[in-house]
């Protein structure tokens, strides 16, 4: 069925706020999952609903969540989630951040207690529309080993980066540390799809292509050894500044019962006027010029923009089988 953009949240809220999540928070997050489906990005999008309610339904989330400020010193500031859905926690940072940055030059804003950010260059693409350079690091249920490991002891711990460039959509680079994002995985075992070799291990540390299986079992790290390592990094910068779970602690998302996964993010935004208030624009414009002496280069965030802008004039297909699904968890 094609459906709007409109339509796509009018669906996710409902079938959130009928778990008994608020309306506020309902609304929020099925604004980021619909804009996920506008941006190509399914395995974040309409398929999180059931996920979400699931966790409503079993406790894993606190329903009526209210974002709090604990802290803020200077350019610093520490916000608790409440147990609740991470968005309307990250829309609160987000702006935070902007404003810590246009005051200090630099804002570096945690959130503790969270749960699932769904696509994390949605806020770092905030903050560069606004003219700010932005990154942002999360950790997520363990999926992934340590080097040498056979444990799950990280998640797939995102990074996002977002550059503004003048006049122009800005640079996002968004990744998960593993080889893909959890999330293609999922919609791939809701599809009753194969995976492709090398994304997973099942749970006995073999290469599967089997993709309920690999829901069972590991995520393969980004470039191996050195994906491993940057996810340490992520996890000991936001468990560290935090006082979030570490991973290993985190019950995964892609179960309907266990624990609040009270994971953290952590979201730092910089004023790029250090160095001169023009010498950033002047400097990526120049990299840029080179750049597109490559006829063939796509630069990162080009192709999400472009999907974007052809699903709000167009809509979205949405499977029948996904709309039955969040239809069913309303009843």
């Amino acid at each position: 069925m094609n459906m709007s953009f409109q339509e796509m949240v009018d669906l996710a809220s409902h079938g959130l706020i009928s778990s008994g999540i608020s309306k506020r928070a309902a609304v929020q997050t099925a604004q980021f999952l619909a804009l996920a489906e506008c941006d190509g990005i399914a395995s974040h999008g309409l398929a999180r609903v059931a996920q979400y309610v699931s966790h409503a339904k079993n406790n894993r989330i606190a329903l009526q969540a209210e974002p709090k400020l604990l802290k803020r010193h200077q350019a610093v500031a520490l916000i608790d989630a409440g147990d609740g859905l991470a968005f309307p926690a990250l829309r609160y940072a987000t702006d935070l951040s902007v404003e810590l940055a246009h005051r200090f030059g630099i804002g570096l804003v945690a959130i503790t207690n969270s749960h699932h950010f769904g696509v994390a260059g949605h806020f770092t693409e905030a903050s560069a529309r606004a003219g700010y350079i932005s990154i942002m690091f999360g950790n997520t249920p363990a999926a992934m080993p340590m080097v040498g490991g056979k444990k799950a002891i990280f998640g797939t711990n995102p990074i996002a980066a977002s550059f503004p460039v003048s006049a122009k959509d800005p640079l996002v680079i968004d990744m998960s540390l593993s080889a893909v994002a959890r999330g293609r995985i999922l919609v791939a075992a809701k599809k009753g799809e194969s995976i492709p070799h090398g994304w997973a291990l099942d749970a006995s540390g073999q290469p599967t292509t089997d993709a309920q299986e690999a829901l069972q079992g590991l995520m393969v790290p980004l470039g191996g050894d050195k994906g491993a390592l940057l996810a340490l990094v992520v996890e000991l910068l936001v468990v560290g500044l935090t006082g979030s779970r570490f991973s290993y602690e985190a019950d995964s998302f892609f179960s309907a019962h266990g624990n609040r996964p009270q994971v953290g993010q952590l979201i730092i935004t910089i004023k790029p006027d250090l160095a001169g208030k023009n010498i950033f624009n002047q400097r990526l414009a120049e990299f840029l010029a080179v750049l597109y002496l490559d006829s063939d280069i796509r630069l990162p965030g080009q192709r999400r923009f472009k999907q974007r802008s052809l699903a709000m004039k167009n809509g979205v297909e949405v499977s029948e089988l996904l709309i039955s699904e969040i239809q069913m968890g309303m009843k």
